[in-house]
């Protein structure tokens, strides 16, 4: 064959792969159906690692590059678990004949909270001034007649609209999903002494996500079991792990899951633009470990510099992890400049410990 045709036979090829993906996700939806008939999990890890590993075997047997394989396999199977957990939401999603408001939801955690809820059938409406067709602009306008009300504004603003609704008194359950708690303490006590229904919740994903599996949602106890319930059974019909905890809790583990890990990627672009080296010739001669340090460095520093910062100075418990991190980098740079191999090496070996059985864990969010 000649060049048209080969490139002509691939194109029949890839056609019949896009085929063959189409079949796969119907098959994923109709095993969705059957899970949920059956009490099944959506999701089966003891299925994936022996699909996986079948999948190494055949692509041994093929000459095809086992890792390319597995990739491939790996993107088909989370593109599975996405059909699956959507045709879950919306078969057991509860909110039929109710509906909720989203104060907030034209910004990005708006808009997902308002489409996951409108996924589970609930009537949803969004107030934002900067909303679209259908929406309100002032939230203050609306009856907040709603069996759900989910503040999703930024933080600095989010306080003073709980102590507004708590004023109001809606008979729905009110929570906010701000990153931090602390500054939200008046507002949220407000409600709950006004007898309002009220949580708390913070998802540990950004907007982008559409499948929750390996990923958190954490729910503030604030003592009002019935808002609690009803909250968290807003994501029974989903893959994601809940986690329950205390107000203060959650900022002072913030302070380190958020807090510090930004702070050590803004440190370390901010290294990098100040040092005068051009980014460009960096990156041609660049390792692994630089690669994916500057891949995360690169999407925290193009984030909301505004709620970044609402993160690092508004959280209670900020200081004790920037301290940490400082304290931390003093001590690898006086290792190194003593000549000290020993301590240096104490260092790592330390962070191996901490580290082990860890990682598993996070590669299964990947």
């Amino acid at each position: 064959m000649n060049l048209d045709e080969l490139r002509a036979r691939l194109d029949g090829l890839d056609r019949r792969l896009l085929e063959l993906i189409s079949e796969r996700q119907a098959t994923s939806r109709e095993i969705a159906r059957v899970k949920r008939s059956t009490g099944y999990p959506t999701r089966d890890y003891a299925r994936e690692r022996e699909v996986i590993l079948g999948v190494r075997a055949n692509a041994a047997e093929l000459g095809v590059p086992a890792d390319i394989a597995e990739g491939v396999m790996r993107l088909l199977i989370r593109s599975s678990l996405t059909t699956q957990e959507q045709a879950s939401v919306a078969a057991r999603g509860a909110g039929t004949g109710q509906r909720a408001l989203v104060i907030g939801g034209a910004g990005k955690i708006g808009g997902w909270f308002a489409q996951f809820l409108a996924s589970q059938g609930f009537a949803v409406e969004v107030a934002d001034p900067n909303g679209g067709a259908g929406s309100i602009a002032d939230w203050h306008a609306s009856t907040l007649d709603h069996d759900f009300i989910v503040v999703a504004t930024p933080l600095g603003a989010t306080n003073t609209i709980l102590r507004e609704l708590a004023g109001r008194r809606p008979r729905g359950v009110v929570f906010d999903v701000g990153s931090l708690k602390t500054p939200l303490r008046a507002g949220l006590n407000a409600l709950r002494e006004a007898g309002v229904r009220v949580t708390s919740i913070h998802p540990m994903f950004g907007p982008d996500t559409e499948l929750l599996s390996g990923r958190h949602v954490i729910f503030i106890d604030l003592g009002m079991g019935d808002a609690l319930e009803r909250a968290r059974g807003l994501f029974a019909p989903t893959m994601v792990e809940q986690v329950v905890m205390s107000l203060d809790e959650h900022d002072r583990l913030i302070a380190y899951v958020l807090g510090l890990s930004h702070a050590l990627n803004i440190a370390f672009v901010t290294a990098l633009a100040r040092s005068g080296e051009n980014a460009p010739r960096l990156v041609q001669m660049s390792s692994t470990t630089f690669d994916a340090q500057f891949d995360v460095a690169a999407r925290v520093s193009n984030d909301s510099p505004e709620l970044y910062f609402e993160i690092q100075h508004l959280n209670e418990y900020g200081r004790e992890s920037l301290d940490a991190l400082a304290q931390a980098v003093e001590s690898v740079r006086s290792a190194v400049q003593a000549g000290d191999a020993a301590r240096f090496r104490e260092l790592m070996v330390g962070g191996q410990a901490y580290t082990q059985g860890r990682r598993s864990v996070t590669q299964r969010r990947a």
